[in-house]
């Protein structure tokens, strides 16, 4: 009986150090790649409201006398968005997103759903949009007029795409992080909007009220910048932990 345990023992002792043997001589394996990350349901949040000090500019008046079918779709005299002012001098229109401090080698996957920038009453709707690297844009022109939409960037490839009928619909997509890109017409001069390119989902577009929110975001800590197509930049430095909720506000001085 006593034989047959050192045999057995004497078995594993031989299989164990061929095993190590064997490990040994093997190459080492690749470390896994970074693991897409389809959303950003879980993790932190953070929250503020963007207003502005001071007087706010007036936005120029615009004259659509050439354009009889948009001018139609205005009771007043329509004006640029260059400044969109809320009660309490609430800011509209600011684009709002985590600079750094993502986790190096962390990927996103983009949502299959198109962001739509829509040409309605010879202006672009919306005025201020976020969207991530790889996600469709839609543009739409709902107007019975000529529309070009021309995209001014650095980063990403311009393109130039003209649509002279209601209805019409062309889809884009951008292959590169840009903050931000230019969208204008050139059969309009008044119509401008802009995209923020980013390549996760951690950004916003503050509302009428100048509210924002940014959530799903790892433990860490951020560098959050607000933009303003005429106030400029400002940053700010958060930290989250969990999946706590903070509070972020900015304040611009109005020029």
């Amino acid at each position: 009986m006593t034989g047959r345990i050192f045999s057995v023992v004497g078995g594993m002792f031989l299989l164990t150090v061929c095993s190590k043997g064997s490990q040994s001589s093997a190459a080492p394996a690749a470390p896994p790649a970074p693991a897409a990350v389809e959303n950003a349901a879980a993790g932190g949040t953070i929250t503020g409201t963007i207003k502005f000090t001071g007087v706010a500019p007036k936005n120029p008046p615009i004259d659509m006398s050439e354009e009889a079918a948009c001018k139609a779709k205005y009771k007043t005299t329509p004006t640029e968005e260059n400044v969109v002012a809320g009660p309490a001098n609430a800011l509209a229109n600011v684009f709002v997103y985590v600079k750094a401090g993502v986790p190096a080698g962390q990927t996103f996957t983009a949502p299959t759903t198109a962001v739509v920038l829509d040409q309605d009453g010879c202006r672009y709707h919306p005025h201020v949009l976020g969207i991530m690297v790889g996600q469709p844009l839609e543009i739409l022109n709902t107007d019975p007029v000529l529309h070009n939409i021309k995209a001014i960037a650095k980063a990403n490839r311009p393109f130039n795409v003209s649509q002279p009928s209601a209805g019409m619909k062309t889809t884009r997509a951008f292959t590169a992080p840009e903050v931000m890109v230019n969208l204008e017409c050139n059969v309009h001069g008044w119509m401008h909007a802009y995209a923020g390119v980013r390549p996760d989902p951690f950004f916003a577009v503050s509302a009428a009220n100048g509210s924002f929110t940014i959530s799903g975001l790892p433990p860490g800590t951020y560098t959050i910048e607000a933009w303003h197509e005429k106030f400029g930049t400002q940053t700010a430095t958060v930290t989250i932990a969990g999946t706590e909720s903070k509070t972020q506000n900015f304040t611009f001085a109005a020029r």
